[in-house]
């Protein structure tokens, strides 16, 4: 058998013969390789051969089974003593082999992932905003040619194309007044020229150039020096040159967005809510002002208790599945549901007078409407082409959770693990239960009806903003709720015993508990991330860029454990622990008890507790040997503290007491590592703040000291920089969408550099600068590939934060905004203005403004009451997502002065 098989491939003749040449300046040591999916470099790897220092190439041969009819991708990269230290921009090369005759020669220009311009052919340029700039021209392409040069210039003006010239006849000799032009492509990617090259020569120099296809003239040269073509591709007949970005300015385009919440939109036309086709009206808005972007938070399904509670939309019960608070109910409505169009238009014309977002009453008063649509539709549209393409396209994922939405309702908690029969996930009991013949199949097919009305709806939405050349940028969340469809279907993909969050900060003293698991990304990593590839493919679906919630869990996630309710508790996962031999070097391994047991005294219990400190010792705590205090057993954890409080009355002394106990629950140095036998610790966050810390000698405070310092901001980093590496990577090869992330909080000192590597836009807060030595950061300091905001809504407005703290703004007023004199008490209008317009004339590529913001430099049209602006509260686990605009946005289309202004503020900074 052996041997027959060597004789067919003998009798495999070689049909083309593709040498690859790639430019890259390379120093002794370095190795270049060529990489491809596709089976022509034969699933390794492709080591090329040294050319020159500029050079590098490598000559492949196809045999008939390699030239296939299909495009096929294929990238560079660098190593150094078998490290991989530089790769090649992986979305800009392909060829497709069938497509040639003889031996081919492609010339290919290195591209740096981080280089500026790539950001520009990511969805929202490529395909909207930058589309069709080019104009048409008549060239017709030629009979014979022997070079094809590819260049890409994103940037170019109306009525500008690219030309060539060069030292040769062919390419003009230098004479700028006749150059050959070049046409964009199809695909809108590449400038392209064929030129029949016949000149005899060692060396080819040529420069392109802008040229002005209106006036017919020859703007000016790109920059840098003379490209170079060498006499081993001057003199083959097939070749093709892609030579990368044309060197122009390459950070002159800059856009203007708006944030908005979908909930908080309000037209005359919701519902007591925002709706996904109230997005048209705000896009008809923004083509109105010149803002590009609409920024939208989560618009995923967080119905878990069917309360307030859910309004939340962070803790999604599915990645997949849209709210159905976002379904208009209006254009369901048919001549068979006459009776109850005027039961709706009474009841929304009443829910539009809120000034908050009631968010029960407009859910329950949804469902009452869609269950009474659905009865007289839903065998009409599961019969129809459309849906049965819609449900096959998304059965992997609405299949399981319209199943958790039903069986949360039949068992009245969406804690599955109170589901008698369905606890765990098997595919087989669910395909049982969700077949048509079963008696609760309409009752599960309701969510089917409701996705694919709210998949018809925003995709409606979508396109209408992409006709007003206005783009959308979605948000993808950190994580998923505990109860969630994704939990109980794939638990492997998560860990439950721990609850994602983030350590203390200014805006949240006692850190922050998300309350969702935290992701098992080995489990994730072993299905080469096929949980995230579905995500972003569903979000591609509707979203040209998208933001990602809380970037630094990608390098490391704030994890705390389930026995834990406050944030500070946790440490960050993964991350190289303390270990005992090094308490043992600095001589504090005899403390080890005292450090991670909660340190407890009648002081520290008298400055807690006060006039109830001997209720708290009577009740709570029990007397060791020592004189110091121990918890007792059954309020030893947070957990058991929330329990055992949740039964009695709800009032002032019995919270005070409680958050009291968990301040002595979270009164230690270290957390001890399970299992770890004593060996390994975590330091806990803000170890200088304890009462436990403060009450040690100077000299254990200081070698504790040392020892933290190197832990949190030091140890850490290589670690957390090739955690970055093994999930963000995978992330932006899965999409084109512009990926944004959201760096804010306690930032590693390697994010800079691996969001700049992978093109990431950073997230630039002036409240929040990033460096320690400074109390604001200011927008022109911000780097290309950002987004700048003066707020998100996690934070207060403009106007809300210049009341929180007159210090702060007093400083702000003479320093940034350079003004004399004592600050106004509130934020006038020029004053919101003003910052405004710092944010517009910023260097980042994008200002992006909370929409209350935008309204607060006018003060015929902001809202009276500052306080009702505010989307979140973060420190307040219980906050209620209720903030809705107080004006419609059909009013704001109407302020033609404010539009007017507004426009050309934006016009005026260049956006």
């Amino acid at each position: 058998m052996p041997k027959a098989k060597k004789n067919i491939d003998k009798q495999k003749k070689i049909k083309l013969k593709i040498t690859f040449w790639i430019k890259y300046h390379t120093v002794f040591g370095e190795q270049i390789f060529l990489t491809s999916e596709h089976s022509f470099c034969k699933h390794k790897p492709i080591p090329l051969q040294y050319f020159n220092e500029d050079f590098w190439c490598i000559t492949l041969p196809f045999v008939e089974d390699d030239i296939v009819n299909e495009t096929i991708a294929y990238y560079y990269y660098v190593t150094k003593n078998e490290t991989i230290i530089a790769v090649d921009n992986k979305h800009d090369k392909t060829f497709n082999p069938s497509k040639y005759k003889s031996s081919v020669q492609i010339v290919d220009s290195w591209n740096n992932s981080y280089d500026a311009e790539n950001i520009f052919f990511t969805k929202p340029f490529k395909d909207f905003l930058l589309k069709n700039n080019a104009p048409q021209l008549s060239n017709k392409p030629a009979k014979k040619y022997t070079h094809t040069f590819k260049v890409k210039a994103p940037l170019l003006q109306k009525n500008q194309t690219l030309c060539i010239v060069g030292n040769i006849d062919e390419l003009n000799n230098w004479n700028i007044e006749k150059p050959l032009l070049l046409q964009k492509d199809a695909e809108n990617m590449y400038y392209t020229v064929q030129v029949n090259i016949q000149a005899s020569t060692t060396m080819i120099e040529y420069k392109y150039g802008v040229y002005d296809t209106v006036k017919k003239t020859f703007i000016h040269y790109e920059e840098g020096k003379n490209r170079v073509l060498y006499d081993a591709t001057i003199n083959s007949k097939n070749v093709f040159i892609n030579d990368g970005f044309a060197v122009l300015p390459s950070i002159t385009w800059k856009g203007a967005g708006v944030a908005i919440p979908v909930f908080s939109i309000r037209t005359n036309n919701s519902f007591g809510v925002g709706e996904f086709l109230d997005i048209q009206l705000l896009a008809d808005w923004a083509e109105q002002t010149d803002i590009k972007l609409i920024q939208l938070l989560p618009i995923n399904d967080t119905t878990v208790t069917h309360s307030w509670q859910d309004s939340y939309p962070y803790a999604a019960i599915s990645a997949f599945a849209l709210h159905p608070i976002y379904l208009n109910i209006e254009t369901l409505l048919t001549d068979a549901t006459k009776k109850l169009q005027l039961k709706y238009k009474t009841e929304k014309n009443k829910l539009n007078k809120h000034t908050t977002l009631q968010y029960e009453t407009v859910v329950k008063a949804k469902w009452k409407y869609i269950q009474q649509i659905y009865t007289t539709q839903r065998d009409t549209l599961f019969s129809s082409t459309e849906y049965k393409n819609f449900f096959h396209q998304n059965k992997h994922w609405l299949i399981p959770y319209a199943a958790f939405c039903y069986l949360r309702d039949e068992y009245g908690t969406a804690n599955f693990y109170e589901w008698i029969l369905y606890k765990k996930y098997k595919e087989e009991d669910i395909i049982a239960l969700t077949k048509e013949n079963t008696a609760a199949y309409y009752d599960i097919a309701i969510h089917y009806f409701v996705q694919y009305h709210l998949h018809k709806q925003l995709k409606q939405a979508v396109n209408y903003a992409h006709k007003k050349s206005v783009v959308l940028k979605g948000d993808l969340p950190i994580g998923v709720h505990k109860y969630s469809a994704e939990v109980w279907q794939q638990p492997h993909l998560f860990n439950e015993h721990l609850q994602a969050g983030a350590p203390p900060d200014a805006f949240a003293v006692k850190g922050q508990n998300w309350g969702f698991p935290t992701y098992n990304w080995e489990k994730m990593k072993a299905t080469n991330f096929y949980w995230w590839q579905q995500r972003l493919v569903q979000m591609n679906e509707y979203f040209d860029a998208f933001r990602i919630d809380h970037i630094l869990g990608f390098f490391r996630i704030w994890s705390i454990p389930a026995h834990a309710i406050e944030g500070i508790m946790g440490y960050f996962v993964p991350a190289l622990p303390i270990r005992k031999n090094e308490l043992i070097e600095k001589g504090l391994h005899n403390n080890l008890k005292r450090f991670t047991k909660p340190f407890i005294t009648d002081a520290i219990l008298q400055a807690l507790f006060g006039v109830n400190k001997t209720f708290v010792i009577e009740n709570y705590v029990q007397k060791n040997d020592d004189n110091t205090y121990s918890l007792k057993e059954t309020y030893a954890t947070q957990i058991q503290v929330e329990k055992a409080f949740e039964a009695l009355p709800k009032n002032e002394l019995n919270n005070k007491i409680k958050l009291g106990l968990f301040d002595i629950i979270s009164n230690v140095i270290l957390f001890e590592i399970d299992n770890s036998k004593g060996e390994a610790f975590h330091f806990r966050f803000d170890m200088g703040t304890t009462f436990s810390y403060q009450q040690l000698d100077e000299h254990t405070q200081q070698q504790l000291k040392e020892l933290y310092i190197d832990y949190f901001f030091h140890r850490q980093n290589e670690l957390w920089k090739s955690e970055a590496y093994q999930k963000l990577p995978i992330l932006k090869e899965l999409t084109n969408m512009m990926i944004c992330g959201e760096d804010l909080g306690l930032v590693p000192n390697v994010v800079p550099e691996v969001m700049k590597t992978l093109a990431i836009a950073s997230l630039e807060v002036q409240r929040m600068p990033k460096t320690f030595d400074k109390k604001f950061s200011y927008p022109n300091d911000a780097p290309y590939i950002s987004v700048v905001t003066p707020a998100t809504h996690d934070m207060s407005t403009i106007r809300g934060w210049w009341k929180e703290d007159k210090n702060i703004t007093q400083t702000f007023f003479n320093s940034v905004l350079l003004q004399k004199g004592k600050a106004p008490e509130n934020c006038e209008a020029w004053i919101n203005k003003a910052i405004i317009e710092q944010h517009l004339y910023s260097s980042a590529i994008w200002s992006i403004f909370q929409l209350q913001d935008l309204l607060g430099a006018d003060e015929d049209i902001r809202r009276e009451n500052v306080d009702e602006e505010r989307i979140n509260i973060p420190a307040n686990p219980y906050h209620h997502w209720c903030y809705r605009m107080h004006i419609t946005v059909e009013t704001l289309i109407e302020q033609k002065q404010f539009n007017t202004a507004l426009k050309k503020i934006i016009q005026l900074s260049g956006r």
